[in-house]
C-alpha cells in the first residue's frame, strides 16, 4: 500500500492512494454495491463510464446470499463481478448488530439469524475476516460493534473496549491468512474501526488506541445513525486529529453533498452512502442546484436534462419528462438512468473537490456549492 498526501488546505487532505487493485484519488465516494453489484441495473462497464474508482461491498450480505466460498471457488470478488478496480469490504459488523432482538454479544462475537431464512449464524472477528479473504477484497474493514448513538455512556465504553480487543484479533487473522498460498488476494489490507457514539472524550481515546496498533488505515463509524449534523461535525473535529494523517481516513456511511463538503474539509479522505442509488430508485436526483424529485408534476414536460451540462449517460440522451414518464410508468429504466446520474453526480463532485484542493481553493469551492445546494432547494419544491 502507499498513501502520499499530496496538497492539504486547513485539515482537508488531497491524496493518492495505492493498492494492488490500482490507484485511487482521494477524497473519493465509494459506490456502494452491497450484493456486489449497484441497486438499480448498473453494471460494472457503467461504473468505468460514470468514473467509479472504487466499489464497496458487503461482508454479511455476501456470506448469507451466495457465500464467500463459492466466490472464494470462482476466482473471489473482482473476478466474480467483473471488476478491476479497488474493493472495499464492509466487515458486517454494522448489519449483525442493527439485527435488533436476533442476535447475542459474547466475547468471542455474535449469534444471530440470517434475514434471509432465519438459520442461526456465528460472527466474530476471525469469521468477519475469513469471509473477506475469502472475498478477495483490496480493504477489508475490522469487526466491531457500532453503538447506538443514544447509548447510555457506560454500554458504550464496554463496547469500544470489546472492538479494541476484537480488532487486535482482526490483525492476527489478517495476517495468517495473508500468508496462505491458496488465499485469493494476498496483499489484503485492514482498516481500523473508530468507536464511542457521541462521547468524544471515548472517541479521542479510542482513536489514540487503535493508532498504536498500527492499521493499513482508518475508519470513523457510528455517525450518521440519528444524531445531528452539528453533532457528527463536532466528533469529527475532535476525532480526526487524533488519528494518523499519514493514513488514509474513511467516515462510514456518509453522506449527503453537504456533508462530504463538511468531512472533507476535516481532513476525510474516503466516503459511501446508499443515498445516490436509494435515492434514485425513488426518482430523487441530485443537482449543483439542489435535489429534485421527477415525480413532481412541473417535470410532466420538462424536455431539459436532468441537470444541464451534465455529460452522465441519462443527461446526455433524455429529459427530465422522459425520465419521469418511465418512474410513473414503473419501467426500470427510469430507476437506472436516476441511479446512474447520482452516482455520477457524486463521482464528479469528488473530482470538483480534488481539483479545488489541486488548486487552492477548496473553501471557496465548498462555499459555493452549498450556497448553490441550498439556493436550489429552497425554489425546487419537490413536494408533489
Amino acid at each position: 500500500m502507499g498513501y502520499e498526501i499530496l496538497k492539504t488546505e486547513g485539515r482537508a487532505k488531497r491524496a493518492r492512494f495505492t493498492s494492488v487493485h490500482g490507484v485511487v484519488e482521494t477524497p473519493v465516494f465509494m459506490n456502494v454495491g452491497t450484493v456486489g453489484a449497484i441497486k438499480g441495473a448498473v453494471s460494472t462497464d457503467d461504473l468505468h463510464e460514470i468514473g467509479t474508482q472504487i466499489e464497496l461491498s458487503n461482508t454479511y450480505h455476501l456470506h448469507v446470499r451466495t457465500g464467500d466460498e463459492l466466490i472464494k471457488e470462482l476466482g473471489g470478488l473482482h473476478r466474480f463481478m467483473v471488476w478491476d478496480r479497488p474493493i472495499l469490504t464492509d466487515s458486517g459488523g454494522f448489519q449483525v448488530f442493527s439485527l435488533a432482538g436476533l442476535r447475542r454479544i459474547r466475547e468471542e462475537g455474535v449469534t444471530f439469524h440470517s434475514h434471509i431464512d432465519g438459520r442461526k449464524i456465528f460472527m466474530g472477528p476471525e469469521e468477519s475476516i475469513q469471509i473477506q479473504s475469502n472475498l478477495g477484497s483490496t480493504i477489508a474493514m475490522a469487526f466491531d460493534e457500532c453503538p447506538s448513538s443514544v447509548a447510555e455512556r457506560s454500554y458504550v465504553e464496554d463496547s469500544v473496549a470489546r472492538t479494541t480487543r476484537w480488532l487486535a484479533r482482526c490483525k492476527a487473522k489478517i495476517r495468517e491468512l495473508n500468508g496462505r498460498e491458496d488465499t485469493v488476494n494476498p496483499h489484503q489490507l485492514l482498516f481500523a474501526i473508530n468507536q464511542g457514539a457521541i462521547f468524544e472524550d471515548i472517541r479521542k481515546d479510542h482513536a489514540k488506541r487503535i493508532t498504536e496498533m498500527d492499521l493499513d488505515g482508518y475508519a470513523i463509524g457510528g455517525l450518521a445513525v440519528g444524531e445531528t449534523h452539528e453533532q457528527m461535525y463536532h466528533i469529527l473535529d475532535e476525532t480526526v486529529p487524533c488519528l494518523p494523517k499519514d493514513k488514509p481516513t474513511y467516515l462510514m456511511g456518509v453522506g449527503t453533498p453537504a456533508n462530504i463538503l463538511e468531512g472533507v474539509e476535516r481532513g476525510v479522505d474516503f466516503f459511501d452512502c446508499v443515498y445516490p442509488s436509494r435515492n434514485g430508485r425513488h426518482g430523487h436526483v441530485y443537482t449543483r442546484y439542489g435535489k429534485l424529485n421527477l415525480f413532481n408534476r412541473k417535470f410532466e414536460r420538462d424536455m431539459r436534462p436532468i441537470e444541464e451540462e451534465c455529460q452522465c449517460p441519462a443527461c446526455r440522451t433524455y429529459s427530465r419528462a422522459y425520465i419521469r414518464h418511465l418512474l410513473k410508468a414503473k419501467e426500470m429504466l427510469g430507476m437506472r438512468l436516476c441511479v446512474l446520474h447520482n452516482l455520477y453526480f457524486y463521482n464528479h463532485l469528488m473530482e470538483g473537490i480534488r481539483d479545488a484542493l489541486d488548486a487552492g481553493r477548496f473553501a471557496a469551492f465548498k462555499r459555493e456549492m452549498l450556497d448553490s445546494m441550498a439556493a436550489g432547494e429552497e425554489a425546487a419544491g419537490n413536494v408533489e
